[in-house]
């Protein structure tokens, strides 16, 4: 109501009034003390009549259209219905929060008690809780008060703006009646008032002949009152008509002489600011170019007093008064008019361009060689627009960018000389100061920031266009024509300076400058830090950094990485050398060394410095300088830094460019001998340690005591360290590194604080800490750590409630609709979470040895917290009262049998699952309960989804064998009449259509090669030469002949050849010991049920194969037994709490199963192969069960239980294929997968069911006969032969669900020896070297 008052009274009254300047409003601030209305001050009063003018002003058309007053008020009163700007109103936004804070509380209040009645059964839908408490609000005491204030303030506001404009109007009449006085009778002048509104001036229109007639009265050669008299009229005459009359040429000349004259010069800057903001480019630009030229001819005129630069500026003088109106207007329109020059001709904007670069260009001739120098335009300009605005807004577009490039190439590289010119100056004057006094002092002494500044000196003019001309060169660098404009000479220089030269002096500025004077550019802004060489210096840099073509060209040499290590090399090497703010100068250079090792070349360039193989550096690199001081600062080791309060922080910054490094796999491997990851936890224990001491906060203490705040700094400090070295789970090596600090629950319980509330990782990461996660969950260390910090519980509450309970906030408005996908979209993620966390360790720490509850009752609202309340909820749905627990029972029961699948893909998890909860047995049963019973007896199958996809897991996890050897139903349903052609089953054993036709054998014993490398192995002669041409004759037949090398002919070369290789000391890596395989000693061993199931699969599998015979399976189990006995042998004691390490081997040998089947089923050639071959260095990566808790590695390792050829083998899997196959590792990035973990599956169970059984055997046999590295190797090719799927499945989000279920479809070993042989060139030295180090 009182706002329909208002706006009527003030629409009466002043239709016709309205304000030219905009309305800027610094909402927050502004609107908070408004809110308070019991201190309604002048400066408040004056703010709300803006507001409210505002909104008028836009509403005024509207308004004055209306025939009566009654209209006016409705046009009011819809205006939020009519008015799409309506929410946007400074007067509206008041409004909102003004009436939002006073009655938000009684809102709030009423809900509440609407929603606890309508809980109750006493409410009926959400209008009449609308209704109710918008009733209840204006009843309230709050609703009268508020009113009653804001009424009296807006009658306060309303009486003003009356009073005001009954002044305007009395004003107007008197110039009006003056005006009327003055003008030629024959004149037409309309009846509008004449203030300075941009919609209210009185406009004088003229014909071609009085508008002659005027031009003829600006001759300059005219008396002075008659100039002044045109002048007076000229500002009535609309723009347009000005600039479209015969005469304009006449008049912009005589316009721009009259510029000079100091009575009329603001009357013609008055026309040409209304000119220029009412009026088309093509009359603009001719404006603006008259004024460029005028102060063109200003600065070369010798009549003209023009300051120096000794002399200084006084702003108070009445001509640098005028000059600098005059380039203030210029400069506001060359912001404004880069916004619509897009839309006119071109040439308008080329002449633009062109009159300010020959403006800022010009230079009057010294008439003395030692007279003072003169200040040009550019030092006026910069005075104005000190970060050259203007210049930015012209560089963003192409359409102007390349005018103004193309001018500063052929006509105007002298501003670019020039900008540089005072770069090198004002380093110089630095240099020169420190060298005279040991103290930068380039700069005047402050002034108190409460004066008004009015004069500029000399140095602040220089400063300030080195500022300019520094904002300028940065923008300029961005882009490629920009930087083809170096290398530039300077003045009284020989030498060129170079992009590079440029780049350096820039780098140097960082830390050989001062910093700007607080007061220096208060005008400009509240934080004068801002204009300080080093902030400004980092701005640019940090804009080159973010755009990679720019970051190449510019700062990707070793020239400017030098530059930016200088002092520290400096630090480090105790040198003296001033350093001006070392803390902050460190911060800055830390951040841009930070953003360079963000990026793949500039890590490599950090790294290996002008050599980018990373398998053949050996000088020291950026990375060992960076690595070694910060060290020494963490030893607090630097002597100029000893005692500062920014130490944590400078700490801070460089261990985050170290992390930059060591969260990459080739960075790491560079930073791993200085031992980070010690220092790092050593610097958190001490923290942590400080932080215990902090005592409990008391309610009402002083909360910005200097004793909180230190605290706060401690806890931040230890924080920032925990998220340091969590990132050393980045990678698998880093995650052994991680568990051997000691530090890794505290850092995973640090993770899920800042996942759980949505944190960025770091400013340089984009996609979160799904890769971390991930990695962390491959180890079991890791998935206790998530365990115990409660994410495991975290993600599978979040799981529950999307797949059970939905939205909470879409539960009454929106009905979730029926699911068509088998998992849900809004389940997906949840999904691939589970699939990344469930690797066979963690799965193996989380459900080993336990059961599930099988409850006989489930409550509704009884949610699962952990993985084996999943399983039982989801998966092994075995009673009617865990169905009836479910609100969606088939969609979440698919979602289980699509996870259990994915898990079953691993062997090690599936003989888990099978052996504790019997889950194919499980399967057929439900199977079972889905036939349909008839008089007969059993009928058919009910085909549903869940039959369907029961189907095919129960195939998945009874076949083994590769892409070829097994066939696997389908999950889709045809169209037709027969929607399932796959037979399904209640019972063992499968239908025969699931089974391929098993392969045959072959004889290839006539085969020459072969009878070549057979001969060699049975006579060996020099050790050396006759190793490298058994390898060779290998490599020879699988290229040409890969299927030679099969059955009893590939037993015979693998026995002979491991053999001589264990009967040559210079290869067994590893002693043994003596072990006697007699059976009698592994009577009393037992086998456990994993074992026991994995010994079935494998008969099974090498039945179909036609390898075994009846009586294998014995065999077998005292295979395996005397390998645990043998192996034990070799293990030492371990103090830990692991499941894993409990007991013996947490899996299955998959391994020695699959020599037992390559020996066919020979129990003593197997026995005598394993222990021979277990003296060998591949022993350690073909043979998990090898080094289970072993002697062989360190005692830390083995405690970890991390094996091998996770930390080893799949860390340079990851380093490889990020060298080798930068697209698929990226895929797998922003996947949150990672390629160690499918790796890890992959080898742990030597390709079974990835590959068919002659691909296995060719796997295992390269790695023997060609060296360990060639299972990294291998595994490269796999990834390079799934490239094309890999992006593709990328894309459909369900990377993990397609590397884990589908088997290697047209994989061949031999298609990729080849290749496999290349890496082998490039990266074996490295490789081996770090193999035989674990």
């Amino acid at each position: 109501m009182w706002m329909k008052v208002i706006g009527i009274i003030y629409v009466v009254k002043c239709t016709e009034y309205c304000c030219l300047q905009p309305v800027y409003i610094k909402n927050q601030a502004v609107l908070s003390k408004f809110s308070k209305m019991s201190h309604f001050s002048c400066e408040d009063e004056a703010l709300l009549q803006s507001m409210l003018r505002q909104l008028l002003q836009s509403v005024k058309e509207k308004i004055i259209g209306a025939p009566s007053v009654e209209c006016a008020e409705e046009i009011l009163l819809h205006l939020e219905e009519t008015d799409e700007n309506f929410h946007n109103y400074e007067f509206v936004k008041y409004l909102r929060q003004y009436i939002c804070s006073t009655l938000g509380s009684v809102i709030e209040e009423e809900t509440e008690k609407c929603t606890s009645a309508q809980n109750q059964g006493e409410g009926s839908g959400y209008d009449t809780l609308v209704q109710h408490v918008t009733k209840k609000t204006r009843e309230s005491k709050e609703y009268r008060e508020m009113m009653h204030s804001l009424k009296n303030v807006m009658m306060v506001v309303v009486e003003s703006l009356i009073n005001k404009f009954e002044e305007d109007q009395m004003r107007n009449k008197e110039m009006h009646r003056k005006t009327k006085k003055e003008q030629h009778s024959a004149y037409y002048t309309d009846n509008c008032s004449d203030s300075d509104s941009s919609f209210n001036r009185s406009y004088t229109f003229m014909n071609q002949e009085q508008l002659q007639l005027l031009v003829e009265r600006l001759d300059p050669a005219q008396p002075k009152e008659v100039r002044h008299e045109a002048m007076q009229t000229l500002c009535s005459v609309p723009p347009s008509d000005v600039l479209n009359c015969e005469s304009w040429s006449n008049l912009r000349k005589h316009l721009t002489v009259s510029l000079s004259d100091p009575d009329s010069s603001d009357k013609i800057l008055r026309f040409y600011a209304k000119t220029f903001s009412s009026s088309p480019l093509t009359m603009t630009k001719e404006v603006y170019t008259s004024l460029a030229k005028h102060l063109e001819l200003y600065f070369l005129s010798g009549e003209n007093c023009v300051p120096t630069i000794s002399d200084g500026i006084d702003i108070t003088n009445a001509e640098i008064i005028r000059l600098l109106k005059k380039v203030r207007l210029l400069n506001e329109y060359q912001r404004e008019v880069p916004s619509f020059w897009i839309r006119h001709p071109e040439k308008y904007m080329e002449e633009i361009v062109e009159s300010t670069l020959l403006l800022l260009s010009v230079k009057r001739e010294q008439t003395h060689l030692v007279s003072p120098k003169l200040l040009d335009a550019v030092y006026f300009l910069a005075l104005l627009d000190i970060k050259a605005v203007w210049f930015k807004k012209w560089m963003h577009a192409n359409y102007s960018r390349t005018v103004v490039l193309w001018l500063l190439e052929k006509k105007y590289k002298s501003l670019i000389t020039a900008s540089v010119q005072q770069c090198v100056y004002y380093f110089e004057s630095c240099e020169s100061a420190v060298d005279a006094t040991s103290k930068v002092n380039v700069l005047p002494q402050q002034y108190s920031s409460n004066n008004q500044k009015t004069f500029y000196s000399g140095q602040e003019l220089q400063y300030i266009y080195f500022v300019h001309s520094l904002c300028l060169l940065g923008r300029l660098l961005i882009y490629k024509q920009g930087r083809n404009l170096f290398p530039v000479q300077l003045e009284n220089r020989k030498d060129f300076i170079s992009l590079t030269d440029l780049l350096v002096l820039f780098i140097q500025f960082i830390y050989c400058s001062p910093t700007c004077p607080k007061t220096t550019l208060t005008v400009h802004t509240d934080d004068s830090s801002n204009y300080s060489p080093a902030v400004l210096v980092t701005e640019v840099l940090q804009i080159l950094c973010d755009r990679i073509e720019c970051a190449t060209e510019c700062l990707y040499t070793n020239t400017v990485i030098d530059a930016l290590l200088h002092p520290i090399h400096n630090l480090l090497n105790e040198t003296e050398m001033y350093i001006n703010c070392p803390e902050t100068s460190l911060i800055h250079i830390a951040d841009i060394l930070a953003r360079i090792a963000a990026v793949e070349d500039g890590l490599s360039l950090l790294l290996y410095g002008g050599n980018m193989n990373s398998a053949k550096k050996d000088s020291l690199t950026a990375a060992h300088t960076i690595v070694q001081f910060t060290k020494k600062l963490l030893d607090e080791n630097i002597s100029v830094l000893s005692g500062s309060e920014m130490l944590p922080a400078v700490k801070g910054a460089f261990i985050f460019v170290c992390r930059q490094m060591y969260s990459t796999c080739e960075g790491l491997q560079v930073l791993i001998p200085y031992g980070l990851h010690e220092s790092i936890a050593d610097a958190w224990k001490k923290a942590s340690s400080l932080s215990e001491r902090i005592p409990t906060p008391v309610p009402g203490a002083d909360s910005i005591s200097s004793g909180n705040q230190e605290s706060q700094n401690i806890m931040v400090w230890e924080e920032t360290l925990l998220d340091d070295l969590l990132n050393f789970a980045a990678t698998p090596k880093g995650g052994l590194l991680l568990q051997n600090t000691g530090a890794l629950n505290e850092c995973v319980t640090f993770m899920f604080s800042r996942f759980s509330k949505k944190l960025q990782v770091s400013g340089c990461e984009r996609f979160g800490y799904g890769v971390i996660v991930t990695q962390i969950a491959s180890t079991s260390p890791g998935a206790v750590a998530l365990h115990r910090s409660g994410f495991i519980k975290s993600l599978i509450t979040e799981l529950w409630a999307v797949l059970e309970c939905g939205r909470d906030d879409h539960r009454v408005t929106h009905p979730s609709s029926t699911p068509v996908d088998p998992i849900d979209r809004n389940c997906q993620k949840s999904f691939l979470a589970l699939v990344n966390l469930l690797s066979y360790p963690a799965i193996y720490e989380l459900i080993g040895d336990q059961e599930i509850p099988n409850k006989p009752e489930y409550s509704l609202r009884e949610v699962p917290t952990n993985v084996i309340d999943i399983i039982d909820r989801l998966i092994i749905l075995n009673s009617e009262a865990k169905i009836h627990s479910l609100f969606n029972y088939e969609q979440s029961h698919i979602f289980g049998l699509r996870l259990l699948s994915v898990l079953c893909c691993d062997l090690d998890t599936l003989l888990l699952l099978e052996s504790q909860y019997k889950v194919s047995q499980v399967l057929l049963n439900a199977q079972k309960e889905n036939i349909i019973e008839t008089s007969e007896g059993p009928g058919n199958f009910i085909i549903d989804g869940l039959s369907v996809e029961r189907n095919h897991v129960l195939v998945r996890i009874n076949l083994t064998g590769g892409p070829v050897e097994r066939i696997l139903p389908h999950r889709v349903l045809n169209k037709g009449t027969d929607p399932y052609p796959w037979p399904m089953f209640s019972s063992y054993p499968l239908p025969r259509c699931y089974l391929s036709e098993a392969p045959r054998k072959a004889d290839f014993r006539q085969d020459s090669d072969l009878n070549k490398l057979l001969a060699s192995l049975k006579n060996p002669d020099k050790q050396l030469v006759w190793i490298e041409n058994c390898r060779r004759q290998f490599c020879k037949i699988m290229k040409a002949k890969p299927d030679v090398i099969n059955g009893t002919i590939l037993a015979e070369l693998i026995e002979k050849f491991v053999l001589h290789l264990s009967e040559n000391p210079s290869e067994c890596y590893f002693s043994t010991g003596e072990y006697e395989a007699d059976d009698a000693n592994v009577k009393n061993e037992s086998l456990s049920s994993v074992q026991q199931l994995g010994i079935k699969m494998t008969v099974r599998y090498g039945k179909y194969l036609n390898l075994l015979k009846d009586g294998a399976e014995n065999d077998l189990c005292l295979v395996l037994m005397h390998c645990d006995k043998f192996l034990k042998q070799q293990q030492t004691s371990v103090k830990s709490s692991l499941r894993c390490l409990q007991d013996g081997y947490a899996g299955y040998d998959w391994f020695a199963s699959s020599v037992f089947l390559i020996m066919s089923g020979e129990r003593e050639k197997t026995l005598t192969f394993l222990q021979q071959f277990s003296s060998l260095l591949i022993s350690a990566f073909l043979w998990l069960r090898r080094l289970h808790v072993s002697v062989h590695l360190s005692i830390d390792t083995a405690e970890s239980g991390i094996h091998p050829i996770y930390f080893c083998s799949a860390h340079y899997i990851e380093m490889l294929l990020k060298a080798e196959l930068p697209l698929v590792f990226s895929a797998f990035h922003m996947s949150g997968f990672t390629p160690s973990q499918i790796c890890q599956q992959w080898l742990a169970q030597c390709f079974w069911n990835y590959l068919d059984w002659s691909e296995i055997c060719h796997y295992i046999a390269t790695c023997i006969f060609l060296g360990p590295d060639y299972q990294i190797y291998m595994c490269i090719s796999v990834f390079k032969h799934l490239q094309q799927d890999i992006l593709q499945h990328t894309q459909t989000q369900d990377l993990q669900v397609f590397l884990k279920e589908e088997a290697l479809h047209r994989f061949r070993v031999s298609d990729y020896l080849e290749y496999m042989e290349s890496l082998e060139a490039t990266y074996r030295p490295l490789l081996l070297r770090d193999m035989r180090n674990i």
